[in-house]
């Protein structure tokens, strides 16, 4: 039997471990809930539904750019159909980002946006976006991703210039789904 006091470091050690578990389990949640409400980490406004009634603001002009982030090792091409849009704030744009599977398999891909600087994120509003679903390819398969957004008047008029980027990946556990389906439905 351990004495007294080891028993006690013991149960200690315990409680720190499992608070610890506890708080890297709620950190993601937290975190995604502190970047809505402030607009850190450059998460975009994705609204799905309309956008209100609102008139250009056609004395004012923002830079728009588009980045395509992959890993080295990614089985993807993915890029901007346009490196940068010159628009209006409180105007509805379209633009794409061309995707291609390299492989000679199905590939589902799933896209994480992020707007810079982090403050003009709550102001980025996407009516359509090519993120909000996954994307499911064939081998080979290339196409062009809409995204139709617009910047809200009301941004700080300090900020002119404003960076969308997409980092493109493959979403495995779907890819595995998809794969597992099309093998069933395929008569051996």
């Amino acid at each position: 039997m351990a004495p007294a006091g080891n028993r006690s470091l013991i149960l200690r050690l315990g409680a720190l471990a499992a608070g610890m578990f506890a708080f890297g389990f709620l950190m993601a949640p937290l975190y995604t809930i502190m970047c809505k409400f402030t607009g850190i980490g450059g998460r975009t406004n994705a609204v799905a539904a309309t956008v209100t009634e609102t008139q250009p603001d056609i004395s004012r002009l923002i830079t728009v750019e588009f980045v395509a982030v992959l890993n080295e090792q990614a089985p993807w091409e993915f890029r901007p159909t346009v490196s940068s849009l010159r628009i209006h704030p409180g105007q509805l744009y379209d633009t794409a980002f061309f995707a291609r599977n390299l492989t000679d398999g199905v590939l589902v891909g799933s896209a994480v946006p992020s707007v810079a600087p982090g403050l003009a994120a709550r102001h980025f509003i996407k009516t359509q976006c090519f993120c909000f679903t996954q994307q499911n390819f064939t081998a080979g398969e290339g196409r062009d991703m809409g995204v139709q957004f617009m910047v809200d008047p009301a941004l700080p008029a300090y900020i002119d210039r404003i960076t969308l980027s997409y980092t493109f990946f493959v979403n495995r556990p779907a890819t595995a789904e998809l794969t597992a389906k099309l093998a069933a439905a395929t008569p051996t």
